[in-house]
């Protein structure tokens, strides 16, 4: 094996500082595309406002995200991963088994629904309905996150999908955690969706268990 002389290890030195710098600025990016969507929606958060945001020139954006496209669709992306992880870590404390467990389940995933992320995640999909260019990365990762979404479900919740009918209504959790979540866009429904999530949870907890 070769050794690695000092010119060679001191340009890969150089390399690290940059790279890591790359990285933060990318992330950087993200996260203020994901807040600008958040708050403005899709015409109101330009490359502009979000590089404004970011602290960055428009031309280290687009050096990252050669489209407006593709930092949006990248963004909503990053933050699907980092809720998919918040999600996991919060499971860990799910009551072990039992109806408060089937309880705190249908709760975190509508709690995960009321969120920034998916106020931006809603204004990405509406604008891909009329956007041709935005929409097949949206669709794919929408798609993506839905099987995710679904198979976390179904191991926190214990189901046996080979039972018929629990597909279906381990899907209409998520389904109604999204619905709730649309509600809640115009006005605090904290109050209704508290009652709805107690009610869910007794009706999944007899179709799962009994």
């Amino acid at each position: 094996m070769g050794t690695v002389t000092p010119a060679s290890g001191s340009r890969a030195a150089d390399r690290l500082p940059k790279q890591d710098r790359s990285r933060a600025t990318r992330l950087r990016i993200l996260e203020a595309a994901v807040s600008c969507l958040a708050e403005h929606g899709w015409s109101g958060s330009t490359v502009a406002v979000v590089c404004a945001r970011a602290g960055v020139s428009r031309g280290a954006a687009q050096h990252h995200f050669p489209t407006r496209e593709e930092l949006f669709t990248a963004a909503i992306a990053h933050m699907a991963e980092q809720w998919l992880t918040a999600v996991r870590e919060r499971a860990l404390a799910l009551p072990r088994e039992g109806p408060d467990r089937t309880y705190a389940v249908v709760d975190m995933l509508v709690a995960v629904h009321t969120g920034p992320l998916f106020r931006a995640a809603l204004h990405l999909w509406t604008a891909a309905t009329a956007e041709e260019r935005l929409r097949p990365g949206v669709t794919a990762l929408e798609a993506r996150i839905g099987r995710e979404a679904h198979r976390l479900a179904v191991g926190f919740l214990g189901a046996d999908e080979s039972r018929p009918g629990v597909r279906e209504t381990v899907q209409a959790t998520l389904d109604m955690a999204r619905g709730l979540g649309l509600a809640n866009l115009l006005s605090d429904d904290s109050a209704r969706r508290g009652r709805i999530v107690r009610q869910w949870a007794t009706v999944l907890d007899r179709a799962l268990y009994d």
